[in-house]
This record gives C-alpha cells, sequence and structure tokens, in this order.
C-alpha cells in the first residue's frame, strides 16, 4: 500500500515537473526567437546616424532617431522625478505607518488595478485632464502618463521591500529613543535601498517602452526639441509610426530602433538585479 501511494507520487511528481520544463522551454523559445529576428533585421542597420540624425519625413532617405532617443530620455527623466518619490512615500506609509489598516488596505487594491490598467486607458485619461485644458500635445503629457504608469511599480516593489525588513531593527532604534521617523529613514531605508533602487530601476524599463500613451499625450515631433511644452518624439511612438509606414526607410529605422530599445531594457533589468544581489550578498556575509 505504501509502495503504491510513493509510486502515485513520484508519478506525480515527475509529469508536473515535466509540464513546468516543457511550458518553461516554450517560453524561452519564443523569447529567443523574437530576440534573433531582432538582431537579424535590425542589427545591420545600427550606424552613428541613428543616434545623430532625427528622424526623416515622407520619401527621404536617411535620417536616424537622434529626437526620439532624447525625447525619451526627457519624458522618461520627468516621469521618474514624478512618479518615484510619490511611489516611496505611499509605499514608506502603507509599510510602516499603515500596515494592516483599512485605508493602506484600500491603496494596495487600487495600486494593484493601476498597476493591471492598460497604458492607452492612462494615455486617454491623461489626454482628458491635461492635453485638453493645455490645448496642445506636449512633453509634459508625456511626462505624466508615464509617471502614472510608474507609479504602482515604484508603490509595489518598494512596499515588498519595507515589509521585509525584520521588525527587531525597528524596536532597539525606538528603544534607545529615536523617532520614529529617523527609524524609517535611517534604519528601514537604509536597509532597504538596494530593494529600492531596483523598483526605480523596473519603474524605468516599464515605461522606456511605453508607445500608447504618448500617441495620446506627447504626439510627436520630426525635429529636435529640448522644450517638454511642445509635442516630443519618443522611440516606442516613432518606432510605431514607421513600422506601420509604406517606405522600406522607415522600415530600417524601425527595426535598428527596436534592437536598441530592447536592449536597453536589458541593460536596465540586468542593472536592477545587481543591487539585490549585493544586498544578499552582504547579508550573508554578516550572518557567516
Amino acid at each position: 500500500m505504501n509502495n503504491a501511494r510513493y509510486l502515485r507520487r513520484r508519478l506525480t511528481n515527475v509529469v508536473n515537473m515535466g509540464v513546468a520544463v516543457l511550458l518553461t522551454g516554450l517560453a524561452l523559445f519564443f523569447l529567443a526567437w523574437i530576440l534573433f529576428v531582432l538582431a537579424a533585421k535590425g542589427i545591420g542597420y545600427v550606424h552613428p546616424a541613428l543616434f545623430v540624425e532625427s528622424t526623416p519625413g515622407a520619401g527621404i532617405p536617411g535620417g536616424g532617431l537622434e529626437n526620439a532617443f532624447i525625447g525619451s530620455l526627457i519624458m522618461t527623466g520627468l516621469g521618474l522625478l514624478m512618479g518615484a518619490p510619490v511611489g516611496i512615500l505611499a509605499a514608506t506609509y502603507l509599510a510602516e505607518f499603515g500596515h494592516h489598516t483599512r485605508l493602506a488596505m484600500t491603496v494596495r487594491f487600487i495600486n494593484d488595478v493601476l498597476l493591471s490598467a492598460p497604458s492607452i486607458v492612462i494615455g486617454v485619461f491623461v489626454y482628458g485632464v491635461v492635453v485638453e485644458p493645455m490645448g496642445h500635445f506636449s512633453g509634459w503629457a508625456g511626462a505624466i502618463a508615464l509617471a502614472i504608469i510608474a507609479l504602482p511599480v515604484t508603490v509595489r516593489t518598494t512596499d515588498s521591500m519595507l515589509q521585509l525588513v525584520p521588525d527587531q531593527m525597528r524596536e532597539a532604534a525606538i528603544a534607545l529613543g529615536t523617532p520614529r521617523w529617523k527609524v524609517t529613514v535611517w534604519i528601514v531605508y537604509r536597509a532597504s535601498l538596494p530593494g529600492i533602487v531596483t523598483g526605480v530601476l523596473l519603474a524605468t524599463a516599464r515605461i522606456i517602452g511605453e508607445a500608447a500613451p504618448l500617441l495620446f499625450t506627447s504626439l510627436g515631433n520630426q525635429f529636435l526639441t529640448l522644450n517638454p511644452n511642445r509635442p516630443m518624439a519618443a522611440v516606442p511612438q516613432v518606432l510605431f509610426n514607421f513600422a506601420m509606414g509604406p517606405y522600406e526607410n522607415w522600415h530600417r529605422i524601425a527595426w535598428a530602433g527596436a534592437l536598441t530599445t530592447t536592449l536597453l531594457v536589458l541593460l536596465l533589468m540586468i542593472a536592477a538585479r545587481l543591487p539585490s544581489g549585493r544586498g544578499r550578498s552582504a547579508k550573508s556575509g554578516q550572518g557567516r
């Protein structure tokens, strides 16, 4: 009887492990396929002109993505400056002061809803509350849309990292007479800093590839501009327009831009892993 039960459990484990390995291999296959196609189609068109020339007009040969790269950096930077601090402060309230209150549970639920909301819906919302009252598209509107997208990512990761800090560290500092805000800033933040940085980098990787909200907010600009009060180009928005266009030159630029953007996101994801990895190494060293 025991042998039959043991064999049945072993068989169930083997089947489940086989299905998990099969599905993982299938996901990795499609990921490798996408990366291979991007590299094969775009590597031949990555050249210096891509980074020093602005987007060409219809039917004009040459050109690059200089205005789109700079526009993406400006709007992504402004979006992080608006979204990341608010997200960190909101997560601080949830983890340090709200705890399991009804308000904190409501905020976490709303944050989860916002985290899964389609980005195009956020673009339409910002269009209605920012673009229409201003009377024109702008980089500011695009940055606000990206900030709204980055906010729930920052809140979720920072909240999780702050909750991982042991309560004994807080209690020891409070027992010494340290004010609560100093405990949060000097103890909790320092202990969870790698995780907070990881959350900000993940939010950056999340918003740097967004095209849908920018179609309703920043609109795009064929020329280089550093003024966020004007329409501003971004790489995802240009890639969308060029990929849908009828010109072969646009298609080449789109493939090269897609490859460079993918590599940038990959580097950001690797960078997001480094702080948490160093934090775990330091903790393991202290434990020994």
